[in-house]
């Protein structure tokens, strides 16, 4: 009698498992990581989110917000269970970090050639003026600097930062290069914009889960989940489809997008 009644009650634990639905925020405007094409988000971060959540037996619901930090704020206070961001020690007080990254990502300084800078390390860049999207965070160094320097000026869109860049409003854009060489193909006026070959920084992607979830309990199968999606290329499939999939959409027409 015992052994059915603990069989009927793991029946039941699994059942209710596979029915609960957690709660991933987005604030799509990394292609290729995270995009949106007007009507759903697409790339990478939603791609591994959903097939990671879906194997481990939850629904994944998205919510996108009007800008990053307010994602991060979400998953720090449990409004939310899931981003996918880089490590710090201030997102660590909120959040758990996967210890298998999903994507290895080289931060670049974009830069207007009509108006060069000189750049070889994190310094040189206190005497000129940068931009960056709410919210981000390149390290502790990189925090420190923009703390002590006050030399950033914070908006919600590549789109706002790039056009700024061009105008001569700021000197440089900090951005992931993957990203911000894919948004600048295409961006009217953006000859002149190039990323300098020296990199600002190498960071890692990685699942954050809010401590304030459940799915903080399930750090260990999530990493081996992420291990083996990387073990058997899925996530640079993905990748690579995403890189594809953003290209054809900002080359067809407007009215047909």
């Amino acid at each position: 009698m015992q052994r059915w009644l603990g069989l009927t009650l793991l029946l039941l634990a699994s059942l209710s498992q596979a029915g609960e639905r957690i709660r991933y925020c987005d604030y799509p405007v990394y292609p290729p990581v995270s995009w949106s094409d007007g009507r759903q988000v697409r790339g990478l971060a939603p791609t591994v989110v959903r097939e990671l959540f879906t194997r481990l037996g939850y629904e994944v619901e998205m919510v996108v917000l009007g800008n990053w930090k307010r994602c991060l704020m979400d998953a720090a206070e449990g409004r939310v269970d899931v981003v996918l961001a880089y490590n710090s020690d201030q997102r660590d007080q909120g959040m758990r970090f996967s210890s298998v990254p999903v994507l290895r990502e080289e931060v670049a300084v974009f830069i207007n050639r009509q108006r060069p800078i000189t750049f070889e390390r994190l310094q040189d860049l206190a005497g000129y003026r940068g931009g960056l999207l709410f919210g981000e965070s390149y390290g502790p160094a990189f925090d420190a600097f923009v703390a002590k320097h006050q030399n950033i000026e914070w908006v919600s869109s590549s789109q706002q930062n790039f056009g700024k860049l061009m105008r001569g409003r700021i000197d440089f854009v900090i951005q992931e290069r993957r990203t911000g060489q894919l948004f600048i193909e295409r961006l009217p006026g953006a000859e002149d914009i190039q990323a300098l070959p020296a990199a600002l920084s190498v960071d890692y992607l990685r699942v954050a889960v809010s401590r304030h979830s459940p799915l903080s309990q399930r750090m260990a199968e999530i990493d081996q989940q992420l291990q083996r999606m990387t073990d058997s290329g899925d996530i640079e499939r993905w990748l690579h489809q995403s890189e594809v999939t953003y290209r054809d959409m900002i080359n067809l027409p407007a009215d047909a997008r």
